[in-house]
């Protein structure tokens, strides 16, 4: 309940405190030939303009851009609050004061175009330092450990390793087989002796592998 009416005291003084700014405002708007809907709309500017750089320095940090656009807007709303308190002739408003709030417009335009459109600098990024490997300990050895076994390891034959594998004796159709059996028969009945391996693959026109299998089932 406490924290609920001090809430409420505090806005209801910024309630007043903001209504009494904007009378300020326009009166001195009012003095210095600004009649109408343009002596309400300049305590707006003043208040919009402060608002967003406020807003603006809470959301993205400081920066000189919203502290210089927060400090021309106070000083306006400030400067208006202490001329219409006796300081100035209302009725006879300085031509210096005329001057500024004619100029007063374009200024509030630059400021709240610069606040909405400029992005903000980000903040350079830091790199994680790498991290220490921790020292590991040395375990040392101790004296009850019990004898080393060595293992005695064969010998590897290194030329068989290195050696090629045979290649798989190719397939050999059995009619060339039948075909080869009567070459064999032929040329023991003019020569009287086997025909070797040589003679065979000449006879049959293949290569020296299936000459080989082929010699192989005739013996």
């Amino acid at each position: 309940m406490t924290s609920k009416l001090r809430v409420d005291a505090v806005l209801v003084q910024a309630l007043i405190a903001g209504a009494l700014s904007f009378a300020h405002l326009h009166d001195l708007a009012a003095a210095a030939g600004q009649t109408g809907w343009k002596a309400w709309a300049y305590p707006v500017s003043v208040d919009l303009l402060l608002v967003a750089a406020w807003r603006r320095l809470r959301a993205d940090g400081s920066s000189r851009l919203a502290w210089c656009w927060f400090l021309v807007s106070l000083f306006a709303s400030l400067g208006a609050n202490v001329a219409t308190a006796g300081f100035l002739d209302l009725a006879d408003p300085p031509a210096w004061l005329r001057f500024g709030v004619a100029g007063w417009p374009a200024v509030a335009f630059l400021g709240g175009t610069l606040l909405a459109h400029s992005a903000p600098v980000p903040a350079p990024a830091v790199e994680p330092e790498p991290a220490e490997p921790e020292d590991v300990p040395e375990t040392e050895d101790s004296g009850d450990a019990g004898p080393v076994t060595q293992v005695e390891s064969e010998p590897i034959d290194v030329p068989a390793l290195l050696a090629p594998a045979p290649e798989p004796a190719p397939a050999v159709p059995a009619a060339l087989v039948e075909h080869a059996r009567k070459v064999a028969a032929d040329h023991h009945a003019r020569t009287g002796s086997p025909i070797d391996t040589d003679s065979l693959r000449a006879r049959l026109g293949v290569p020296v592998p299936m000459a080989d299998a082929i010699a192989a089932q005739l013996a």
